[in-house]
């Protein structure tokens, strides 16, 4: 599987154009965590962790359905929500994110690679240079 380099990636990030302002940023653990850090650093907003699992490190299922692991750790009513994950194959975690999530004012999707309103890819599988 080819592998993307993190300044390739640094300017995506930086060219992208976020044409929304959010209250908070919230990163689908684990995978939505780094692209989420990296979001911060460049719209300076709240970060924020929602633990949803399906797959493995090796990207088969774990399970039938994605779970939520843990509560949330913070209110979501309200606020305009960019909801951060690495890539978006199916859609089932943002899924359940949006369903958890469902007090918001506004949620925006982020992927590194998938489809969603904001992305740096839409095209296969490839590793992220922070994926070990």
């Amino acid at each position: 599987m080819a592998t993307k380099s993190f300044e390739e990636m640094l300017e995506r990030f930086n060219s992208l154009s976020i044409r929304e302002e959010f209250d908070v940023i919230v990163a689908v653990a684990n995978g939505g965590i780094v692209p989420a850090g990296i979001l911060n650093q460049r719209l300076g907003l709240d970060f924020q962790l929602i633990k949803i699992n399906l797959r493995d490190e090796e990207q088969r299922p774990r399970y039938e359905h994605p779970l939520l692991l843990e509560p949330l750790a913070f209110d979501p009513t309200g606020k305009r929500i960019l909801l951060v994950d690495d890539r978006i194959k199916t859609g089932a975690t943002i899924r359940l994110a949006k369903e958890v999530l469902a007090s918001a004012a506004l949620i925006r999707t982020f992927a590194v690679n998938g489809t969603a309103d904001y992305c740096l890819y839409d095209e296969s599988c490839f590793r992220t240079p922070w994926r070990l």
